[in-house]
């Protein structure tokens, strides 16, 4: 008898929770744990970020369904870890002992690290359905009274799609109440290029990506580092492809949404040997720690190294289907491990990601996401925003009811030839 917890309840750690309770004995216990009582499907946000969703559209209650799952939940927030003794230390002061950990904790934002940044200073977000929701009260009050708009991303930071979807969005919603000629619109980011996303570009991002701006009538400025945020303007440095200063701007700005830098938890942090400087989780191609073999890390709280520099700081994004292929290779290798073997699963880091536009959206696929890679394709159209509402209805359903991946997903992602695991 195990029992196995996974420290987390967004995308990566429910998931991970319905596949092992699949792939383990039936001696073997599952419990999850969350700061959270509920899951949030996190892709929504842009849109809650603008009033289209409400949070109780893209949310679903845990303890009941992972009661119907048979898995153990607790809804605490983790303030300790202490790895040589097994055991979880929660906010409540109740401790939790485990056989095996998985951390899906996701990331702490980093907003600190910058003058005037967050939602509680000078600048909207969508990192979570609350500061979303927060952001789609405080567009109507911008509509009311609009004026010029900065949406970006700062150094460090490694989750640039939903900069893009939000940007374009709000555009979208603006044109829709017949007030985008009232809204000059400034993209800010880290990215060495537009379209790099943190991946080096996938297929032709750089190019797509750039004519959407242009044909939208939207500035941008990249390998921009920012130096801080006031109540009506946004401070950065923009310096050259050789990394040297080339000028300062302060860009005048009534709204503001940047995407922060992430790090790990405050309970993972010095852990030495579990996390890196940053507080990420360092894991081995099969998603397990190196100096505590009972530990798995899956999802934005592991550290991947970005494949190259950049002028600017950027991070390596953990999109949604690479994170997936990361859940199916712990359920196996966990129960591999508790047999008496060794793992052998290795998750593909394959990368499908749907960005919507409000109207339209770009949609690309990587294999693996991060280069060289075996497919490099984009592409762009009114299929995308479709797809990504059907997607979201899809996605929730599942979580709702507990299953990890239907036999027809199965099929059709077989189909694609898309895989989570390396054949």
């Amino acid at each position: 008898m195990a029992h196995i917890v996974v420290l987390g309840g967004g995308l990566g750690g429910t998931i991970q929770a319905y596949e092992l309770k699949e792939s383990l004995s039936k001696n073997d216990t599952v419990t999850l744990i969350s700061n959270k009582p509920y899951f949030q499907f996190t892709p929504s946000n842009p849109w809650a970020g603008v009033g289209w969703r409400k949070k109780d559209d893209i949310i679903v209650d845990l303890d009941p369904v992972m009661k119907r799952r048979g898995i153990g939940f607790i809804c605490d927030g983790c303030v300790g870890l202490d790895p040589e003794a097994n055991q979880l230390t929660l906010e409540s002061g109740r401790t939790v002992d485990y056989d095996y950990l998985v951390i899906a904790t996701g990331p702490d934002l980093a907003f600190d690290e910058i003058e005037g940044f967050g939602p509680d200073a000078h600048t909207s977000s969508v990192c979570h359905v609350e500061h979303a929701e927060i952001s789609g009260d405080n567009w109507e009050d911008f509509c009311a009274d609009p004026g010029p708009i900065v949406i970006g991303a700062v150094q460090g930071a490694s989750c640039f799609g939903p900069a893009y979807e939000y940007l374009m969005t709000i555009e979208t919603d603006l044109r829709r109440r017949k007030i985008r000629h009232k809204v000059p619109m400034t993209f800010v980011s880290s990215e060495p290029y537009v379209g790099h996303l943190g991946l080096g570009g996938v297929g032709d991002t750089k190019g797509m990506l750039e004519s959407i701006l242009r044909d939208r009538d939207i500035n941008w400025v990249i390998n921009a580092k920012t130096d801080k945020f006031t109540e009506d303007a946004v401070h950065i440095t923009e310096f050259t492809e050789d990394g040297e200063e080339k000028a300062k701007h302060e860009i005048p700005a009534k709204y503001k949404m940047f995407l922060p830098a992430f790090r790990g938890i405050p309970a993972l942090m010095g852990i030495e040997g579990l996390v890196n400087p940053r507080g990420f989780v360092i894991t081995d191609e099969y998603q397990r720690n190196p100096k505590y073999p009972n530990i798995f890390g899956i999802g934005v709280c592991i550290a991947i190294a970005p494949p190259v520099a950049t002028p600017v700081p950027t991070g390596v994004p953990k999109t949604g289907f690479m994170i997936e292929s990361m859940v199916t290779a712990t359920a196996h290798n966990i129960p591999r491990i508790l047999a008496g073997g060794e793992p052998n699963e290795k998750p593909t880091w394959n990368a499908l990601c749907l960005a919507d536009f409000g109207d339209r959206g770009a949609a690309f696929l990587a294999m693996p996401q991060i280069p060289p890679r075996n497919v490099n394709w984009s592409g762009q159209g009114k299929w995308v925003h479709w797809a990504k509402l059907a997607f979201e209805w899809y996605f929730i359903r599942k979580v709702k009811k507990g299953v990890s991946e239907p036999w027809y997903e199965k099929t059709i992602m077989k189909m694609m030839k898309v895989n989570k695991l390396e054949g």
